[in-house]
């Protein structure tokens, strides 16, 4: 499916990447799930990888909170740059570890329904309109929304595929 350039695609994607996701996680027996992955990766097993996305759907909600106040959010985070991001990760990773696949599950669904109900309360003009908000810069709340939804799942889905084989 092609980028998302509106609201009812931004939120059919996330779902159908999200349930894609979930559903690929779901076909694995309990042990495979709990396996870690080959060495090479900072991710270390499906749990790492779902904490990730609940980490970065929770940055994205600061984003927007800091953000829709009139401030400038701490982007990707506070003491961080977008150079930095494996830093970031590694930290990220770390926060997570002494959390269980089946928590890091339900904070990853919980985080994923909050991002829903915010694309749900915004029209395509506000999702869309480059340069609408301050804080997103010269690009869209959609693009910033399709990075921590549907292309992040994405990610997730490839990167467990590929160390699966």
């Amino acid at each position: 499916m092609p980028r998302p350039k509106t609201k009812a695609e931004l939120l059919d994607l996330s779902q159908k990447n999200f349930r894609k996701l979930n559903d690929f996680v779901d076909s694995f027996s309990d042990q495979e799930q709990h396996t870690d992955f080959p060495k090479g990766t900072l991710n270390r097993n499906i749990r790492d990888v779902l904490a990730h996305l609940h980490h970065w759907h929770l940055m994205f909600l600061d984003w927007y909170k800091v953000g829709m106040s009139g401030e400038n959010p701490d982007m990707p985070a506070k003491g961080y740059t977008w150079k930095t991001l494996p830093d970031l990760n590694r930290v990220i990773f770390e926060k997570y570890q002494d959390t269980n696949l089946e928590t890091s599950r339900q904070l990853f669904n919980d985080s994923f329904n909050k991002i829903q109900k915010l694309i749900e309360k915004h029209t395509n003009e506000e999702l869309f309109e480059k340069k609408r908000y301050k804080w997103t810069g010269t690009t869209s709340l959609g693009a910033y929304l399709i990075s921590a939804t549907s292309s992040h799942y994405d990610w997730a889905y490839k990167l467990i595929k590929k160390v699966k084989k």
